[in-house]
């Protein structure tokens, strides 16, 4: 039972709830790949490998020969695979999230970290088994000169392992996360960062969601690897072989979307928006209580336009929609307790009987983030480094009149800057001053802006993003 299509990512298109009794719950994932993935390969034979999450997940593959789950969702199989939890953990919490998404977001306080002892090397052994444990489950399902697209920073060695095994197959790596250039990416250990480049380079094809970190990946290959690099043909050499480098933005389906944004839950969280902050004028954040998304400048940012602009009290509300992530990881715990504190520290010093300045809420309301967008006078996305930003994309398509005040670090700047106002994330005064000047666009302004801004994030939808990378693979 071979496949002519892989995919490979750690969270993959379905999940699995286990009940007190035993049984297993199925619901679909979210998500851009899993929208793409439906519409690009349906009449495609098509596998998607992925890791179990849960107990749930567990229990399925356990059910399952091989960890094959047929017919569970309507583009193909799954390979779900059973990764012990002690390796899991370390690859994924230590390395993948502890250690390659810091060094590609620049989030490292360098007196202090990051330090690679023994400890280190254990969690980058389990990485390693992790991403063979995928290479070896993709090598056992694809077909001959099957294509295979890898995704993300999960799976970095994996492209190089899989050829090993598998040198006939076509294979595709994908990253979602910005690049560090090779001054930051050489804070890894020498043969550390040579394995995750040599780990891409094993692909056909490595695709990036700009051009900017494209073109980091092949600086870090030309300086730390001592490769060949042609910018111009964006190719890489080194060791014999040669990968292409390829940039797809990731867009949004706008079509899909506003149909989801109009569905009656949507509407209902409106009105109760609506009823609570009556006709003033809505700044609107939607974000992951992630380190790299940099709420804590954006809420100091809000205080000091506050401070700065008086005529502005009683007339507008932030609402700061800051979800749960990566709870497990102590950096992630203080982080989202420092929110809590910054938004307190606006409402001791703002708010009154009549007016709350700030609604911060940290559960996760997917109806009520769209309500939020359809409300928005102001979107707010100004991330320290980000791969893309599709909040930055979703936004304008479902506001027509939304000024959008965007960090010129997200990836979402190369198509969207010329009708942003952008900032630079580490200055609150102008990302304070950019608030101003989003609240006080003329509307004409507004709605021309908007129309540029929901274009360009529609432009390339997830099914385009998914088909280029499949051609690239011919």
């Amino acid at each position: 039972m071979s496949s002519t299509v892989l995919i490979a990512s750690n969270r993959g298109p379905v999940s699995f709830t286990l009940s007190e009794d035993g049984g297993l719950t199925m619901r679909r994932g979210g998500g851009g790949l899993v929208s793409g993935l439906s519409e690009v390969v349906r009449d495609t034979d098509v596998v998607w490998v992925c890791a179990a999450l849960s107990d749930g997940d567990r229990g399925a593959v356990r059910q399952a020969p091989g960890g094959r789950l047929d017919q569970v969702f309507e583009t193909g199989a799954i390979r779900m695979l059973d990764i012990p939890p002690a390796i899991f953990h370390r690859a994924y919490n230590a390395v993948a999230n502890s250690t390659l998404w810091f060094v590609n977001h620049l989030l490292y306080n360098t007196p202090f970290s990051p330090e690679f002892g023994t400890r280190f090397r254990r969690e980058w052994e389990s990485y390693r088994t992790y991403n063979g444990t995928f290479a070896l489950a993709l090598a056992e399902e694809a077909a001959p000169r099957a294509r295979v697209v890898v995704q993300d920073y999960h799976l970095t060695l994996t492209p190089a392992m899989l050829r090993i095994d598998r040198p006939d197959l076509r294979i595709g790596h994908f990253s979602h996360t910005p690049w560090a250039p090779p001054e930051y990416f050489a804070l890894l250990p020498e043969d550390v960062a040579a394995e995750v480049l040599t780990g891409i380079l094993g692909a056909d094809h490595a695709g990036f969601l700009t051009a900017r970190w494209a073109r980091s990946f092949m600086d870090c290959c030309e300086v730390l690897l001592g490769a060949r690099v042609d910018h111009s043909a964006r190719t890489v050499t080194y060791d014999g072989r040669t990968t292409r480098i390829g940039v797809h933005p990731l867009g949004v389906n706008g079509e899909e979307l506003r149909a989801r944004a109009a569905e009656p839950d949507v509407e209902s969280h409106m009105a109760a928006i609506r009823d609570h902050v009556g006709d003033r004028k809505l700044i609107v954040r939607i974000d992951r209580t992630e380190l790299s998304k940099n709420i804590v400048r954006g809420l100091r940012a809000y205080k000091e336009f506050l401070a700065a602009h008086p005529e502005w009290h009683g007339r507008v509300v932030h609402l700061a929609f800051a979800y749960p992530s990566r709870h497990d990881l102590p950096e992630y715990r203080e982080y989202t307790a420092a929110v809590q504190r910054c938004a307190k520290e606006i409402e001791d010093e703002y708010a009154t009987e009549d007016w709350d300045p700030l609604i911060l809420n940290v559960n996760d309301d997917y109806p009520r983030s769209l309500a939020a967008y359809r409300l928005a006078d102001v979107l707010l996305v100004n991330p320290i480094r980000d791969g893309m930003n599709l909040v930055a994309k979703e936004g304008p398509i479902l506001s027509p009149r939304c000024a959008l005040v965007l960090s010129r670090e997200a990836g979402a700047a190369a198509e969207l800057g010329a009708d942003s106002l952008l900032v630079n994330p580490y200055d609150v005064s102008g990302t304070a001053a950019a608030l101003h000047e989003a609240l006080t666009m003329p509307e004409q302004e507004r709605l021309t802006r908007g129309l540029r801004l929901r274009k360009a994030a529609t432009a390339l939808p997830p099914q385009r993003w998914f088909e280029d990378q499949l051609a690239a693979l011919r």
